[in-house]
């Protein structure tokens, strides 16, 4: 039965956010350590973990997002391990991300100019201490904005969740807009919500990109 649109169908929506929000940051939580390790494997000395983290990244890179959480959801279940959506997302987001970071860190460490790793070999510096105390503050510098623009897509493709039935932002309207049958006032709130965390984000990368961009070009220049 069809009915009117009201005040708790939005705040309901508006809490479902929330999860949107939380996956997001679980995705980051764990993806972060795992981009690092994927990053340093790329750049190792050992052919079999360059090879394959090499591989890892562009399966995950070379397909799409909602494929993989169809195998760790449906996959899983078919094996007969029984995974919850949420296990599922966390899972899936968390392999995601840590591919694409990996990629884009590997990216920022080979910017850092050769002679910094130079300067450390002629000083006796092993190359794990090279890396953690000398390259990766500086590649930092230059990793930032497009980690922080790097989160506004993985809050984006939070969305595909509600495929295998994680009740956040778009299950949510998709739940609403199927007991209204109001697309356009449901949907528009939605793509509201996402607009009110994605903008901040994606203006705060481009302010850090243009700060630190000058702040490295002058230390360059030193």
């Amino acid at each position: 039965m069809i009915r009117d649109i009201n005040t708790n169908d939005f705040l309901f929506i508006l809490a479902a956010l929330r999860w949107t929000v939380l996956l997001s940051v679980l995705a980051c939580l764990f993806g972060v350590p795992l981009g690092l390790v994927v990053a340093v494997g790329r750049l190792s000395g050992h052919f079999a973990l360059r090879w394959a983290t090499a591989g890892y990244i562009q399966f995950l890179q070379g397909t799409p997002l909602l494929m993989q959480l169809f195998l760790v959801f449906f996959g899983a279940n078919l094996m007969g391990w029984r995974i919850d959506p949420w296990p599922a997302a966390i899972v899936a987001f968390t392999l995601y991300t840590g591919a694409f970071l990996g990629d884009i860190w590997r990216g920022c460490i080979e910017a850092i100019p050769h002679g910094q790793w130079e300067a450390a070999r002629s000083l006796a510096l092993p190359w794990a201490v090279t890396l953690y105390r000398v390259i990766l503050p500086q590649a930092a510098r230059i990793a930032t904005p497009p980690t922080v623009g790097f989160l506004v897509q993985v809050i984006k493709g939070t969305s595909l969740t509600a495929i295998i039935g994680l009740t956040e932002l778009v299950r949510a309207g998709q739940m609403i807009n199927n007991a209204t049958f109001q697309p356009l006032a449901v949907y528009g709130a939605v793509a509201g919500l996402y607009f009110a965390v994605c903008w901040p984000l994606s203006r705060y990368s481009q302010r850090l990109e243009r700060r630190l961009g000058r702040g490295f070009q002058g230390s360059a220049l030193l």
